[in-house]
């Protein structure tokens, strides 16, 4: 997390959006174990000092660079209509997240360094999917066991974008979304 600031000239925020930019680029291309303070630094255009002035460890800097990701993907307020939530934006927004290349290389690195670094599947889901399960599941009309029904929803979706060997269209995730809900009886 970014510490406080102290005494001395207030801090660059596009040096702050540099640093994290190049953090969650080099998390998405090499993961978070091939990922260094020093390739972060050089790929930002900064020195090491200005990454240890605002975060501790790596993994702080790679959990702040997952944060401010969500910045770029839909906003839940986008997924509210005020009553009722709108499932053609709900279906929208998540088939155009998932066939983002850059997004499916975050959810691949986030699920493979679960193990090693939890701290980064915690913030993603913290403060993205979480918010966005349950947004989700309030579009489930009928269903007893919500939790157990987003969970299949979710992992069937992540695995088909993160196996399958063809990059999908947000048209074919969209559709194959909707077959999916349809072939597991589920009412929305």
């Amino acid at each position: 997390m970014t510490q406080s600031r102290g005494r001395g000239r207030p801090r660059d925020p596009q040096v702050d959006e540099a640093i994290l930019e190049a953090a969650l680029e080099l998390f998405i291309e090499k993961g978070a174990e091939a990922t260094s303070i020093e390739q972060i630094a050089r790929r930002a255009g900064v020195g090491k000092l200005s990454l240890y002035r605002r975060w501790e460890t790596k993994e702080e800097l790679l959990a702040a660079a997952i944060e401010n990701a969500r910045s770029h993907m839909p906003d839940v307020e986008l997924w509210d209509s005020g009553e009722k939530l709108a499932i053609d934006i709900v279906l929208d927004a998540v088939s155009a997240t998932l066939a983002d290349p850059r997004a499916r290389g975050l959810l691949a690195q986030l699920i493979g360094s679960s193990q090693t670094h939890p701290s980064l599947l915690a913030t993603y889901w913290k403060h993205y999917l979480g918010p966005r399960r349950e947004l989700g599941g309030a579009l489930l009309r009928g269903d007893d066991d919500r939790d157990v029904t987003m969970d299949m929803l979710i992992g069937t979706a992540f695995y088909r974008v993160l196996v399958h060997p063809d990059e999908l269209t947000p048209a074919e995730i969209r559709a194959y979304l909707v077959h999916l809900v349809d072939r597991m009886g589920v009412e929305i």
